[in-house]
């Protein structure tokens, strides 16, 4: 067992950038949990992944989130269920950064 804290999921930087900081943690075989710190003002690209599911777990601040055709707020607490295949991109619309962490299986293909 490895007991980690929603704060610091513990692993590898794998983007650092005037965007967001994105960590991933792979010390799963079949389950990478990865953080991203998203800046003040900013948004994710947006993206899909055939074949991959995906939880996100917002820890800290505020935005929106795009899933499909559907656009909702999040904030510490909200946890979004994106479906195989499905478009997904948040943003930040609010005055600290946006803190989420996501599970998914697999390898990151994105």
């Amino acid at each position: 067992m490895i007991k980690l804290n929603v704060n610091n999921v513990g692993g590898e930087v794998v983007k650092d950038n005037d965007v967001y900081r994105l960590i991933d943690n792979t010390t799963l075989n079949n389950l990478v949990l990865s953080q991203t710190i998203l800046h003040v003002g900013k948004n994710t690209n947006g993206h899909l992944h055939k074949g991959q599911e995906e939880v996100y777990f917002f820890v800290q601040g505020t935005g929106i989130m795009i899933v499909g055709d559907e656009k909702f707020r999040v904030d510490a607490g909200s946890v979004v269920l994106i479906p195989d295949g499905a478009f997904h991109r948040v943003i930040n619309d609010g005055e600290m950064n946006l803190i989420f962490n996501c599970v998914f299986d697999g390898k990151r293909n994105h």
